[in-house]
């Protein structure tokens, strides 16, 4: 199946929003060591073994495989790129990629480049909430940050497996898990999961990687990572990164470079960010993102759920620590934002959320995007569950005060 194709019948977008509703279950913590390029640690040996130096070619090479583009000339998986389903599988993506750059890409980066000037100059952190492994969108949106820190529902995942590289059925699983995100701007999360598992693909960093090769960055580094108690990042082993205990806050670290040589980072996490999570076991989490001091946020197709009473937490850490919130509809509801501390600029279209949403219709943006003196300005990409390019909306939120300490 074709990554894009015409006539998509809009119901089945109501399969493609489960975002961020699922549960999570959590296996015992392992103790933690090296990078993710490391040797696995015995846990018997007292003394931690020594920092293995990362394989950051076989790094590019792993991400370049899984995105259908070329590998370096002594890569193991040479041999693998000359076999004619995977030639079949890069032709197909080269098309699919050529197409998602000219229909979505490049409106993105002039519309940014006009419209979010000053919010990139002054945005060296971007805090990505419910983003799944959705590095595409928020570098697209924010390429000269330098740091962006992503939250999602979905395992953390490892480094795959030369045998998961060679097993036939990556490259439909891939095509099917990209479908959405490419064709509508967001994963259909739980179809991505049942994707991804039947090749032994085990989470969001296979795909981050992907991501990384096709926004043309390059790899240098991958560390598994978790939060302790006081939301420290330190070093985790692939064991705890499979299997994280209840109160483990299990992520990844990626260290790239872009083409034009700068390093930027980028970290994964997979937490559950409502209140009774984050209040029994995972505060964390909260603790560490309230470190990064002021930052952008970018909040898009995140299914409504910072419009609810039990999200109050990462909502409110949200209005507290960022200088700007660039989001679609899904994000914070209006109601939470003090006019006196924002200055609003809107985009695009509101008209309803789809369907499945409805509740979450909100008049106050219907008010506000039918103000004739302060007129929308225009959106010409789509985003969000209403995906077309004449029914999307975004908001950008400017604080007028410095944020909380």
């Amino acid at each position: 199946m074709r990554l894009f194709f015409v006539g998509i019948v809009p119901a089945c977008i109501l399969l493609l929003a489960s975002c961020s509703e699922q549960k999570q279950s959590a296996p015992e913590q392992s103790a933690p060591a090296p990078t993710a390029t490391s040797a696995p640690v015995d846990s018997a040996v007292a003394t931690p073994a020594p920092p293995v130096a990362p394989d950051t070619t076989r790094l590019q090479d792993v991400a370049a495989y899984m995105a259908g583009s070329r590998v370096s000339r002594g890569s193991e998986l040479r041999t693998l790129t000359s076999q004619p389903a995977w030639q079949a599988f890069a032709a197909d993506a080269d098309k699919s990629w050529i197409n998602y750059h000219q229909t979505r890409t490049t409106k993105i980066q002039q519309w940014a480049a006009a419209e979010l000037d000053s919010v990139r100059a002054s945005s060296p952190t971007v805090f990505y909430p419910f983003s799944g492994p959705d590095f595409l969108n928020v570098v697209t949106m924010f390429p000269t940050s330098k740091t962006y820190v992503l939250v999602g529902l979905e395992p953390v995942g490892t480094v795959p497996r030369l045998s998961t590289l060679a097993n036939p059925k990556l490259y439909s699983a891939l095509k099917a898990s990209l479908w959405s995100v490419l064709n509508f701007s967001f994963f259909r999360t739980n179809d991505m999961a049942v994707d991804l598992k039947s090749v032994e693909l085990d989470g969001a960093l296979p795909l981050l990687m992907l991501f990384a090769a096709r926004t043309d960055h390059q790899i240098q580094d991958i560390r598994y990572v978790q939060l302790n108690a006081q939301g420290q990042v330190v070093d985790a082993d692939s064991t705890t990164i499979r299997k994280p205990g209840l109160k483990v806050v299990p992520g990844v670290e990626l260290m790239l470079t872009d083409k034009q040589g700068q390093e930027k980072k980028v970290l994964y996490f997979s937490a559950d960010l409502s209140d009774w999570k984050l209040g029994i076991t995972k505060e964390a989490a909260l603790q560490y993102v309230r470190s990064l001091g002021p930052f952008a946020t970018y909040v898009k197709s995140a299914t409504y759920l910072m419009h609810k009473s039990y999200f109050s937490k990462v909502r409110n850490l949200i209005l507290e620590q960022s200088n700007y919130v660039l989001q679609d509809d899904s994000g914070i509801a209006m109601k939470y934002f003090q006019p006196s501390d924002w200055k609003f600029t809107y985009y695009g279209t509101y008209k309803r959320p789809i369907n499945l949403f409805a509740k979450q219709y909100q008049p106050a943006l219907t008010k506000a995007y039918a103000d004739s003196v302060n007129r929308p300005r225009p959106l010409p990409f789509g985003t969000g569950y209403n995906w077309r390019q004449n029914d999307s909306n975004l908001l950008l939120a400017k604080r007028r005060t410095s944020p909380a300490s």
